[in-house]
């Protein structure tokens, strides 16, 4: 099975990937780009393990099925770094670190691959950091970057660096990769497939767990139910709990288990007290997990806002009278009505506001006020974000 399965729809893409593995010489320094849901982080480790792929033949690179295309799927290739961060953004040291290992000769491989998902999320100094080694890189180093758009890297980065540029593929071929390798009937996988906006991850977990597609309706309702100042106060408040509370337990799941396995290294008995000397370790697994938890509320948020997109969209499109399929076609009824209470201005005036709170909360305001700001936009007589 090729490596490349999940970039369905974009067979171009695929083909000069296959070729750039095949040719004996890739380019040193590659970045893909796309918007959530292109499959851009996929791409990029298909590539890296189809430029190491066990298979002699070209047609065949990233086969999928060899020990070291296994390798680099289970993120186990000694030649092959997967890294992205679960911060805000990465850390200096941690972008010094991949300087270093990319030094490093491959280990029984054609190439050391270095794939940095999010890598705008780099601070301009860590950028500059990672600048020198794209200029001046060992022979047998590929660098693989991912960003939403090349806008999103210093052009100093990207004017080094090979350009892929991925798009979302259509919600055909989403639902039938739903269906064919996830076992989904088809009307859950068209369901998924079309209010996830053809994102394949968030199609698949909607499709699997009914808490997410209860929290992605009351989101997607939102607008519908407020009539009031207090009721758009109470929806703010209500949004950030749910995902800070959805962000708490998967952070303190995970800190747990990392703590466990600490101590197991260190040779701690579960309830055996941590001495001094230790303590600090301990602490850094605790600031690490504070970091996690905000990036986490802040991407379940922006999610939110996604969804919320969609909305007023649909909206837009009844207003228009496009006769279009709606993302939220199973909300038609409710969405008509909405829209007989809307102008066209004041429709494209919730978007400006929704796209207002996705850069807000991206540039450190508090989740609560810039959610807040968002439902009063929402209210009836509300004319501009």
């Amino acid at each position: 099975m090729s490596v490349y399965t999940e970039l369905v729809g974009q067979d171009a893409v695929v083909e000069q990937l296959r070729q750039a593995a095949g040719s004996g010489a890739p380019s040193h320094a590659w970045l893909f780009t796309g918007p959530p849901g292109s499959g851009r982080s996929n791409a990029a480790r298909a590539f890296a393990a189809a430029l190491n792929c066990d298979r002699e033949e070209p047609a065949a690179r990233g086969c999928g099925e060899c020990r070291s295309c296994r390798l680099v799927a289970a993120q186990s290739h000694p030649s092959v770094k997967l890294v992205s961060t679960e911060n805000v953004t990465y850390k200096i040291e941690d972008v010094r670190q991949l300087v270093t290992t990319a030094q490093e000769k491959p280990q029984g491989a054609r190439w050391r691959v270095i794939v940095m998902e999010d890598a705008d999320r780099m601070t301009e100094r860590a950028t500059n950091v990672l600048l020198k080694a794209i200029e001046e890189p060992p022979p047998h180093t590929v660098w693989v970057l991912c960003a939403p758009s090349p806008a999103d890297v210093l052009v100093t980065i990207r004017s080094r660096c090979r350009l892929v540029s991925l798009r979302i593929p259509p919600t055909e071929a989403v639902a039938q990769l739903l269906t064919t390798r996830d076992g989904l009937n088809e009307q859950q996988a068209q369901f998924a497939a079309r209010v996830s906006q053809n994102h394949i991850g968030v199609a698949r977990r909607l499709a699997r767990d009914p808490e997410a597609r209860s929290r992605r309706e009351q989101v997607a309702t939102l607008p519908l139910r407020l009539t009031s100042s207090s009721a758009a106060i109470e929806a703010a408040g209500s949004l950030v709990e749910m995902t800070q509370a959805d962000a708490a337990s998967t952070a303190e799941a995970r800190l747990s288990a990392e703590q466990s396995s600490l101590r197991r290294s260190l040779g701690l008995e579960p309830e055996e007290k941590i001495p001094p000397k230790l303590r600090s370790q301990f602490k850094k697994l605790e600031e690490e997990n504070t970091r996690r938890a905000k990036r986490a509320v802040a991407d379940s948020l922006d999610r939110a806002l996604i969804d919320l997109t969609a909305v007023f969209r649909d909206v837009l499109s009844l207003k228009l009278g496009t006769g279009a399929e709606l993302i939220n076609e199973h909300l038609r009824e409710e969405l008509t009505r909405y829209a007989e209470s809307l102008s066209a201005e004041r429709t494209l005036a919730g978007l400006d506001a929704i796209n207002a709170a996705r850069t807000r909360i991206t540039q450190n305001v508090p989740p609560l006020l810039a959610m807040e700001a968002l439902m009063m936009q929402f209210l009836p007589g509300r004319s501009r974000a």
